[in-house]
């Protein structure tokens, strides 16, 4: 896997790749932030992730994932993590399957 030094450096890279769409966790769905379609986390497959550790400020510790939907719709989706992470985005995120 593709080792990248900063979140934006690797969101364009997914971009190249096809992950045009931008989702957003909610309380009990992923919505897409360009059409506001709801979906369940069920309906999504991680294809890659990424960590990138604020090693200079904790504000900067994220999660990319680049995922993609039973009906092909793919994207990417920023979570925080370390201090800042929610349960709530933890759960949901854990109901999202890898690709193996």
């Amino acid at each position: 896997m593709q080792v990248y030094a900063t979140l934006v450096e690797a969101i364009n890279a997914l971009r190249a790749k096809g992950y045009n769409r931008d989702f957003n966790l909610r309380q009990d769905c992923i919505e897409c932030s360009q059409s506001g379609a709801q979906l369940s986390a069920a309906d999504f497959e991680i294809t890659e992730t990424y960590h990138f550790d604020g090693s200079t400020d904790v504000d900067d510790e994220v999660v990319l994932y680049a995922i993609e939907s039973k009906t092909g719709l793919k994207g990417i989706l920023v979570n925080a993590f370390g201090i800042y992470s929610d349960s709530a985005s933890d759960e949901l995120i854990a109901k999202i399957r890898f690709r193996k």
